[in-house]
């Protein structure tokens, strides 16, 4: 079953401008782009997604969350998965974790995979187990809890700090080879390189 709009009321429209005047919890101009020159082996994957490994191997099998920086094209190659790959499988299993069906799980990845990243962190998903619905707003949220549809949320742009936040700290690789380092490494880096100038 497909994601299921909520038309935008005019209670929506008031609120935005409330939180444009009064400003938001968290701005979104602080996500990072996604990077694209860097990919993550299957076990760092599993460790940011919050997965097993072979939930992560099913479901590269079966084409639900497939490896979009290499994949696995051989004896003794590794997938690697990018920030959005890992993203979506984060997602993916909280959807499961909630009871979600797999085709309502599969139209939810459908729908991520076309939203580019402002769009998609600003989107939370919503379920009632038997159907997902795509909220952008926390009236629309309200408006289906108080339906009586809406079970539980995920709201995209907390996924996307909590990946952004663990892969921090975990080992990338460049397509073609070659590890990066990451971020938090290369902060600490720089950070004794100056320690070791000022002295």
């Amino acid at each position: 079953m497909s994601l299921e709009g909520i038309t935008p009321t005019s209670s929506t429209a008031t609120a935005e401008l409330e939180a444009q005047a009064q400003g938001v919890l968290f701005d979104e101009s602080t996500l990072r782009p996604l990077p694209t020159d860097a990919g993550y082996r299957g076990p760092v994957a599993c460790a940011a997604a919050g997965i097993t490994y072979r939930q992560l191997d099913y479901w590269a099998r079966t084409g639900l969350v497939t490896p979009s920086v290499r994949g696995a094209s051989g004896s003794g190659t590794q997938r690697l998965y990018g920030f959005r790959d890992i993203l979506v499988l984060r997602v993916v299993k909280r959807l499961i974790d909630t009871g979600v069906s797999l085709p309502n799980i599969r139209a939810a990845v459908d729908h991520l995979a076309d939203r580019t990243g402002e769009d998609l962190a600003s989107l939370t998903i919503m379920s009632d187990g038997a159907s997902i619905y795509e909220c952008r707003s926390a009236d629309e949220v309200v408006d289906l809890v108080r339906g009586g549809q809406g079970v539980f949320g995920i709201a995209v742009g907390s996924v996307w700090r909590e990946v952004e936040g663990t892969l921090a700290t975990l080992p990338a690789e460049k397509p073609e080879g070659g590890i990066v380092e990451p971020p938090s490494a290369r902060d600490e880096l720089a950070a004794r390189r100056a320690r070791r100038k000022a002295v």
